[in-house]
């Protein structure tokens, strides 16, 4: 019987897309080691004596989606991972790790850190084709590009069952860390004037604020608490496409059959969409946004199951 730890992103985390991610993490864990213990960990803050005591007696220890890798590791900390940390317990396994944001070679530190810290027996599970370019140039050469955990069970079967054509309602999402007044409160009036009834999920825990700050339109949006039940709930029982900002909100739109346009404000949709064919259009871009819409839509992915197929086939 193995031991397997996994980083729990979802804890002491403020998005509640962490917690998408980790139930795909988790489902994925769980297949791999359905007869293993697994302990849970948490991902921020100071690695305490408790973690290494997991961490030194597992068979694998897995950091489980997000985008928490960077060229400036010492200064963009979210893995909470200090120097001395890196000689105390097992390497790690990644899982559909992303890197965050475009950004130039990785310093010095960040290539002897991720070296020491990701195991060398092991091929590394990659959200985009970006990271892994990224971690093959600071020598980190075992990585397969396998798309982010959320999306290794859109199967073209899955995805032909996903209607093609505008439903009676929409859910949309704002992303509180990253506003564009003009353009967002442009995006909600347009779907107010497409749709019979428009909901808001709250995913992060700004999100309602800024929804309120447009005055003229959120007496008119229907607000899904932040709770990832309560978004499960409509998706499950409401006619209707998501629209909106938040990725992984996006993602599991189309895991409930839902169909659905993520508007990019960052790297990690754009990246996604030109590896499987996500439907992702520039925020802004009315264009777009009304021909998802208006238009006959087929959702139609390129998941890469080869690679996750070989990525798990080295836990057998």
């Amino acid at each position: 019987m193995k031991v397997i730890s996994v980083f729990d992103t979802s804890i002491a985390s403020y998005n509640l897309g962490n917690q998408i991610i980790m139930d795909s993490v988790l489902q994925i864990i769980n297949e791999l080691f359905s007869s293993d213990f697994l302990f849970t960990l948490p991902w921020e803050g100071d690695i305490g004596a408790v973690s290494h005591r997991y961490m030194r007696i597992s068979d694998y220890v897995f950091f489980g989606g997000t985008n928490s890798l960077s060229s400036h590791m010492l200064q963009y900390k979210q893995m909470s991972f200090r120097a001395r940390d890196l000689f105390r317990f097992k390497s790690l396994c990644l899982l559909g790790m992303g890197w965050w944001q475009y950004q130039g070679r990785p310093d010095v530190y960040t290539r002897l850190f991720l070296r020491r810290l990701l195991c060398k027996q092991l091929i590394h599970s990659v959200r985009d084709e970006y990271t892994k370019r990224k971690l093959v140039s600071i020598g980190v050469n075992s990585v397969a590009n396998t798309c982010c955990p959320t999306t290794w069970t859109l199967t073209p079967e899955h995805c032909s069952s996903i209607p093609s054509t505008r439903s009676a309602n929409a859910v949309a999402t704002l992303t509180d860390y990253n506003k564009s007044a003009e353009v967002d409160a442009r995006f909600l009036s347009t779907l107010l004037g497409s749709y019979d009834k428009v909901y808001l999920w709250v995913q992060g825990c700004g999100d309602l604020a800024y929804c309120n700050s447009f005055s003229h339109l959120s007496d008119r949006i229907i607000l899904i608490p932040p709770k990832l039940e309560k978004y499960d709930e409509i998706l499950n029982h409401v006619d209707c496409d998501y629209i909106g900002t938040r990725l992984h909100a996006g993602i599991r739109a189309i895991q409930k059959k839902k169909r659905a346009l993520i508007l990019a404000v960052d790297n990690r949709a754009v990246e996604i969409s030109k590896d499987i064919g996500l439907s992702v259009a520039t925020r802004g871009d009315d264009r777009a946004l009304s021909k998802f819409i208006n238009e006959a839509f087929v959702t139609s992915l390129k998941v890469p199951f080869a690679e996750i197929q070989r990525w798990k086939e080295q836990f057998a």
